[in-house]
């Protein structure tokens, strides 16, 4: 048995550290087999763990102290993630149903738990667009970046033209190294989006290329403009991308949403729309009803090109940004 205390003591018995005790209550758990498993569960409870110790968490080291209330929360902290990019929702929903499973393994019991990780979340686990992403309208978007800019909020207005220019995700767009992708669209005539990407993907083992044009140009120029001084990105040298988050991308989100845009995600979609429509001259299906029959082959080069451009490693992901195919 892993247990190091009393069953009633700190962790359940299972050590002082919330993150040594989860996986060593799975081992138990599992009977020191199905390593596969206890690994991924662990992984994911580790996450959770480092939540709990953000700035913005709880600050719990004991799982005595966690209950119900406080998965709800993180299963909102983890929505917010969704919606901003950042994470996939089968990610959220596993992490979330890898923390009940770790909680069960350390008490002992289903008392504290999320009965369905899907509907905390309030998001299907995949999803086929059905109605157009807000944001294809330049001119929209441009109203947008100038009321931000207005509000004083240049770095927001930032994320929203690099977003609706290259597809970025919201914490690409934050980390993007500006000088080096402006030395890319100089030399080369597009850029290699490797900052802030998910599941890491980055470096020569994961390129991701976009061809530049005008409209990139025009934001990687505006994303120097407002970058701080001594820095590379839109962080400054002494912020974290957590209080960036906290401070300026929730008020803009406010923005955003009084000038009919739900979120920065929706540029990246907008983005993979007007790319479909480039590549196969064709409508995206979300903004054609899908009331037309497309060749399956050039269909299905655009979304391997188009899915290659967002960073996913899956033709299907797709799906949920341009609809469904013809």
């Amino acid at each position: 048995m892993a247990l190091v205390g009393r069953r009633d003591g700190r962790n359940f018995g299972y050590g002082r550290q919330l993150s040594y005790a989860g996986p060593q209550a799975l081992k138990d758990l599992f009977g020191g087999g199905h390593y596969g498993t206890v690994k991924a569960h662990s992984d994911r409870w580790r996450a959770f763990v480092r939540r709990c110790r953000s700035e913005g968490g709880p600050g719990f080291n004991d799982a005595r102290k966690i209950n119900r209330q406080t998965l709800l929360d993180y299963a909102g902290y983890l929505r917010q993630q969704v919606e901003n990019g950042e994470l996939a929702i089968a990610t959220a929903q596993n992490r979330l149903s890898s923390v009940n499973r770790t909680m069960a393994a350390l008490r002992g019991d289903q008392y504290v738990r999320v009965a369905s990780p899907s509907k905390a979340l309030r998001m299907p686990r995949t999803g086929v667009r059905t109605m157009p992403p807000q944001g294809q309208d330049r001119d929209h978007v441009k109203r947008i970046v100038d009321v931000l800019s207005e509000h004083l909020q240049p770095r927001a207005a930032a994320i929203a033209q690099l977003a609706r220019a290259t597809g970025m995700r919201l914490r690409e767009a934050i980390l993007a190294d500006i000088p080096r992708l402006q030395r890319e669209a100089e030399r080369y005539g597009k850029i290699n989006i490797q900052d802030g990407t998910k599941g890491g993907r980055s470096g020569a083992s994961a390129p991701r290329w976009i061809t530049v044009n005008d409209y990139i140009r025009d934001a990687l120029a505006f994303a120097h403009q407002v970058s701080p001084d001594g820095s590379r990105n839109l962080l400054a040298p002494d912020e974290s991308y957590l209080s960036f988050q906290q401070r300026i991308v929730r008020l803009a989100r406010d923005i955003l949403h009084k000038h009919y845009l739900k979120g920065f995600h929706e540029l990246r979609a907008a983005y993979a729309c007007e790319r479909y429509e480039q590549i196969t001259h064709h409508l995206a299906p979300t903004n054609s009803g899908g009331c037309r029959r497309l060749d399956p082959h050039l269909d299905r080069e655009a979304r391997l090109k188009i899915s290659y451009e967002l960073g996913h490693g899956r033709i299907d992901v797709v799906s949920a940004y341009i609809g469904g195919r013809t």
